[in-house]
């Protein structure tokens, strides 16, 4: 179940379109490990960080992922092109005129995040 500030950040309208442009996880080689985490989960964590402001270290324990999982899979999804991707997708979707601007603060925000 996720809380208030998850829908807050994520509504589902947006996750409709963030969804199928997330790449598939691919589990590290060393094994082991728990079960991977849920993409949205991670995504959610991701936009606190991003649009807060603060540091990967400070995620709060309630989205249910940990900072190094936040932090690999911001890396990996930034090296992927999902930040532009996202904004071309919200561009080119119609009906999304609410998430336009939402989603344009959440790419730069991991553009100027990815830079450095």
């Amino acid at each position: 179940m996720m809380s208030d500030l998850a829908i807050r950040l994520v509504p589902d309208e947006l996750w409709e379109i963030v969804g199928p442009l997330i790449p598939e996880f691919a589990p590290r080689r060393q094994g082991g490990g728990t079960a991977p985490v849920d993409d949205r989960m991670v995504f959610t964590a991701i936009v606190y960080v991003l649009t807060s402001g603060c540091a990967w270290r400070h995620l709060p324990a309630e989205f249910g992922v940990s900072v190094p999982t936040a932090h690999r899979r911001f890396a990996a999804w930034s090296g992927a092109g999902l930040w532009p991707r996202l904004r071309d997708a919200v561009l080119e979707e119609p009906g999304t005129r609410g998430q336009l601007e939402w989603a344009a603060a959440i790419v730069e925000a991991a553009t100027a995040r990815s830079a450095t």
